[in-house]
C-alpha cells in the first residue's frame, strides 16, 4: 500500500475486472499470434494461457474443445472484417453493377488480410499441417464466396454481359488474383518493392483487368 504526502496510506486502485467476452477475445488473440508463429503442433495450451495472462483452466472453461477455439478464431476475424462488405457486394450484384460488385469483393478480401497478417500465416500453417482450422475456414467462408461469385458470373453470361466463360474457372481466376496480391504484400514484399500501390488502387486495377477479360465487347 502506497504512502501519501500526509503520511496516510493510500488504497491501491482496483483494476477493472475483464468481462467473460473480453477474456475470451484475449485468449483468441493470444492463440492466433502463437499459432501464426509456431504452428498448431508447436503450440501448447500452457503457452496460450501464459500469453493471454490466464491460467490453463480458464482456456478450457471458455473453449472446452480445440474445435471451439478454432471456430472462435474464425468468428473473431469475420467480426473484424465487418458485415458491410458482404452487404455492399450483394446489393451491387442485385443491381447487376459488375464493377461495384467485384470491387466491393476485392476490397473486402484485401481489407480482411490487411487488418492483421496473422490470419494469413495461420491459414498457411493449417493448410500445410492438414489442420482442422483450414477445413473449417474453407467450408464456412471460401466455399460460400466462391459459389456466390460463380453463380453471379453464370447469370451475367446468360444475360449476355459476359463472354461464354466457365463461371467456376472465372471465379477461381478472380479470387486468385486478389488473394495472390494479398499474400505477396503481407508475406513476401511488405515494403512494396515490386508493386507499391494502396489496397484501393490495387483492387480497382485488378477488377478492371478481370472485367476487360470477361466482358462481352
Amino acid at each position: 500500500m502506497a504512502v501519501t504526502r500526509t503520511g496516510l496510506k493510500a488504497r491501491p486502485k482496483k483494476q477493472r475486472r475483464m468481462s467473460g467476452q473480453e477474456r475470451r477475445r484475449q485468449i483468441v488473440r493470444a492463440a492466433m499470434d502463437l499459432f501464426a508463429r509456431k504452428g498448431f503442433k508447436g503450440t501448447t495450451t500452457k503457452e496460450i494461457a501464459l500469453a493471454a495472462g490466464v491460467n490453463e483452466a480458464m482456456i478450457f472453461r471458455h473453449f472446452p474443445t480445440k474445435g471451439d477455439l478454432y471456430a472462435a478464431i474464425i468468428d473473431y476475424k469475420m467480426d473484424q472484417c465487418g458485415e458491410w462488405i458482404s452487404r455492399v457486394h450483394e446489393e451491387a450484384a442485385r443491381r447487376k453493377d459488375d464493377r461495384a460488385m467485384f470491387l466491393a469483393l476485392a476490397r473486402g478480401i484485401l481489407a480482411f488480410h490487411e487488418q492483421d497478417g496473422t490470419f494469413m500465416r495461420l491459414l498457411l500453417y493449417s493448410a500445410l499441417e492438414g489442420h482442422e482450422l483450414n477445413r473449417m475456414f474453407f467450408e464456412t467462408q471460401v466455399v460460400e464466396h466462391f459459389e456466390f461469385l460463380a453463380d453471379y458470373i453464370a447469370q451475367r453470361v446468360r444475360d449476355g454481359a459476359f463472354r461464354p466463360v466457365n463461371p467456376r474457372v472465372a471465379a477461381r481466376a478472380f479470387l486468385g488474383m486478389i488473394t495472390h496480391h494479398a499474400q505477396v504484400r503481407e508475406l513476401f514484399d511488405p515494403q512494396g518493392r515490386l508493386l507499391n500501390v494502396d489496397s484501393d488502387a490495387a483492387a480497382a486495377e485488378l477488377v478492371d483487368i478481370f472485367l476487360a477479360g470477361v466482358a462481352r465487347r
